[in-house]
């Protein structure tokens, strides 16, 4: 069992049998109501396992949230407010979220705005849940197609790893995980970076050790600046170019997240390299290992004004300025760095030239 502590939530990773889980369960709720929040997938892989697991959660209420960040929405919230009111969840009560970073996002965020905050537990089921949408403290929703318009800072009481879950993923969900993987190591371990570059089968991501490893990335940078007043938005490298994309894709076919994170790293990279903050040589072995493992999509050119106006709408912003964390090296970031709307024009036609080429 590894453990590591992000602020005032521990965080184990190991077998959630062998956990605290219950310990902590059974010392503080053992007389309140339990709701697991969990969505069509968990339910169907995960959620008989939980629950057959531990006695006491066999009279907890299961609540099921659509699959999807299509679905991660107020509305859906609402909806899951409403049936909280109707079991008469109370303050003193407590949410299980069982599943990837979408329910443990919305999770998070209806616990916390629930009656001003009821405690919650995150049990993440997917590898990118694990090593990063679980951790820090950040819960929220979409605004229509901009991401994570909605949300507040709230830390679970605990957050279970426990790699027998990702049993029950597709290798997909390892991949679109494997994204964030490679941003810890590039903004800020270039030692974890070359470990997971020589990585050729996903499946090795499964050890207890390398979560711990990875996960250990956030966890320092969130320990450092929780509430993201500065060194905390390194972590959203990728995420800026890869936001908009995102967006873009929800008005007709939703993509992964980690998928567009890729899409984002690369452009984001491209920005450092031809502003000259990140060496070229550096660049090729980013743009190498992404285009291994990614396949660039083809975006009309026509439809460039649509991303370009996702972008400006960004959260992170500010006074009307794009914002972007670049790279000046392997391993270090820069974040609050201005970026041209020319700038980010030049990224997607860079992208669009490798459309065909990275496509197997």
């Amino acid at each position: 069992m590894y453990a590591l502590q992000n602020i005032d939530c521990p965080i184990e990773i190991g077998s959630l049998v062998d956990s605290n889980f219950s310990t902590l369960v059974l010392k503080e709720y053992s007389n309140s109501k339990i709701i697991i929040i969990a969505d069509e997938n968990t339910n169907e892989h995960c959620l008989d396992y939980l629950i057959t697991s531990f006695e006491f959660l066999s009279t907890a209420e299961v609540m099921l949230l659509p699959v999807g960040e299509e679905n991660k929405t107020i509305d859906v919230c609402h909806q899951v407010w409403e049936a909280l009111s109707e079991y008469g969840i109370g303050r003193r009560d407590l949410v299980i979220n069982l599943g990837g970073g979408v329910v443990t996002d919305m999770g998070g965020f209806i616990a916390s705005l629930y009656k001003r905050g009821v405690d919650f537990i995150h049990i993440p089921t997917t590898f990118l849940g694990m090593i990063d949408a679980s951790i820090g403290g950040k819960n929220g929703v979409d605004l229509d197609i901009y991401k994570n318009q909605l949300g507040v800072f709230r830390f679970p009481k605990a957050i279970f790893i426990d790699k027998t879950f990702l049993e029950t993923l597709p290798i997909k969900e390892m991949v679109n995980g494997y994204a964030e993987a490679l941003k810890h190591g590039l903004i800020k371990d270039v030692s974890l970076w070359q470990k997971l570059v020589e990585i050729e089968d996903l499946l090795e991501l499964k050890d207890d050790l390398l979560l711990r490893d990875i996960a250990s990335i956030k966890v320092a940078v969130v320990n450092d600046d929780p509430q993201e007043k500065g060194f905390r938005k390194i972590l959203n490298f990728g995420h800026t170019m890869g936001h908009a994309i995102e967006g873009y894709y929800l008005q007709s076919e939703a993509k992964d997240h980690g998928y567009c994170v890729a899409l984002g790293m690369l452009m984001e990279s491209f920005v450092s390299q031809k502003l000259g903050i990140l060496p070229k040589d550096a660049f090729f072995e980013i743009e190498q290992t992404i285009l291994n493992w990614y396949p660039i999509p083809t975006i009309p050119m026509d439809d460039f004004p649509t991303i370009i106006e996702l972008l400006y709408n960004d959260k992170k912003n500010h006074s009307g300025k794009i914002q972007c964390c670049l790279l000046d090296g392997i391993g270090s970031c820069l974040y609050d760095q201005p970026v041209t709307e020319q700038l980010f024009m030049d990224s997607l036609v860079y992208l669009m030239s490798k459309s065909s080429t990275s496509l197997n």
